[in-house]
């Protein structure tokens, strides 16, 4: 059955959100991002009466966490094409750049080729040491968030953002290092829009996820922000 908004507020006014913001300073964002998505995340405070907290401190080292999902991603990649393709492992890139495959698809493969098990391993403890840490976090709060990007929607003619806040992006896909805690904690998560930028309009949401098995307050969270937006006619995030 449907809940009612007091219902849902009552939720709302029990739980205990972390901003996990920037990472420990290690996650650089566009101008504006990071207090457009607090401004956003204050509103579960001033209005449904949540305790939202920011967290100063990395709570797992960053490029522990993006190492360990390169090489995971890059394995994944590799075997999957070399499936599709039917063809040897060492027979995958000279295929794919025969038939003129994008340059980032072969580079993928080409880590997928060169890791050895001992760093797929190491990868793997990563996850495992990641996941024991945000059970631990979990003990404290009923959510954490974070952006859902590092940078507000581009031009559709680049093909990835080079650098953000000065900072050279390493890899094409880099610039979404923000999604590497959640994807790698397989943890129930769910985007919230965040409304449009006070200046340039654009978009942003905001990732919050939970722990393992509480699907069901996550969605009663993001409906009791739906209740209180949309169905209002008023976007409370701008």
């Amino acid at each position: 059955t449907e809940q009612s908004l007091d219902e849902l507020t009552l939720l709302i006014k029990r739980s205990n959100i972390g901003w996990l913001a920037d990472w420990g300073g290690t996650l650089p964002y566009e101008n504006g991002v990071l207090s457009h998505c607090k401004r956003m995340l204050d509103i579960f405070g001033s209005v449904g009466g949540a305790s939202v907290e920011y967290i100063p401190d990395a709570p797992f080292p960053n490029e522990d966490l993006w190492d360990s999902w390169m090489a995971i991603r890059s394995h994944s990649i590799s075997n999957s094409l070399r499936e599709k393709i039917g063809c040897d492992a060492d027979e995958v890139v000279p295929t794919l750049k025969a038939r003129g495959a994008k340059a980032e698809a072969i580079w993928e493969c080409e880590r997928g080729e060169c890791l050895t098990r001992q760093q797929l391993e190491r990868a793997v403890e990563t996850v495992n040491d990641w996941s024991v840490c945000a059970d631990s976090m979990f003990q404290s709060y009923d959510f954490l968030a974070l952006p859902s990007s590092q940078v507000y929607p581009f031009d559709a003619s680049m093909d990835w953002p080079k650098s953000i806040a000065g900072k050279k992006m390493d890899t094409y896909h880099r610039w979404m290092n923000v999604m590497v805690p959640v994807t790698l904690l397989g943890a129930p998560c769910l985007t919230i829009p965040a409304g449009m930028g006070s200046t340039n309009r654009l978009p942003m949401g905001i990732q919050v996820f939970a722990h393992k098995g509480k699907d069901a307050q996550l969605l009663q969270l993001a409906r009791w922000y739906y209740r209180n937006s949309v169905m209002k006619g008023t976007d409370l995030a701008v």
